[in-house]
């Protein structure tokens, strides 16, 4: 994990259902990118850290939400950050072929909340997250790109909720 300079980090999930196992030849290309893409990541401007299955290189073999759906689990230091690594690194690529390789999404599939910075997430916490964005739609608890809010209004949500989460800002 890279050295805290905000006193509050963006945490992501995002999900994608397999429109074939990973070791179909269909997925092939996807496989291929997953290495470059992720060493990309870790070296953005801004990362903080990524989920990765022990002893592995990824999260693919990680399915917390079944067989056929690979997650993504990573934080940023700000929302800039993971929007520049997601829409203008060769992340891009991934996401304009998606359709080759996942199905179309029916409901949310990207998350984003804000944690204290040095706060890694569990699986746990960030399907969490997006089970509440999918039934109560964007909050300062649980937000997309398109409905973001900032650090501060996540905190100033937390002040005023009962019972808040204690890895909320």
């Amino acid at each position: 994990m890279t050295t805290a300079r905000h006193s509050a980090h963006l945490a992501q999930l995002n999900v994608s259902k397999l429109l074939h196992s990973l070791d179909d030849p269909r997925v092939a290309p996807f496989v291929e990118m997953l290495d470059p893409v992720n060493a990309a990541a870790d070296a953005a401007p801004g990362f903080v850290w990524r989920l990765v299955g022990e002893g592995e290189a990824d999260a693919t073999g990680l399915r917390p939400l079944g067989d056929d759906v690979i997650v993504n689990l990573s934080v940023w230091e700000t929302r800039e950050a993971l929007w520049d690594f997601a829409y203008r690194s060769g992340h891009l690529e991934v996401v304009r072929k998606r359709r080759d390789w996942f199905h179309r999404h029916v409901e949310a599939h990207l998350v984003l909340w804000w944690v204290p910075a040095g706060h890694v997430p569990t699986v746990d916490e960030a399907v969490g997250r997006l089970a509440d964005l999918r039934a109560h739609g964007p909050s300062p608890r649980a937000f997309t790109f398109a409905s973001s809010y900032t650090a501060a209004e996540a905190a100033e949500a937390a002040e005023h909720t009962p019972d808040a989460d204690p890895a909320a800002v």
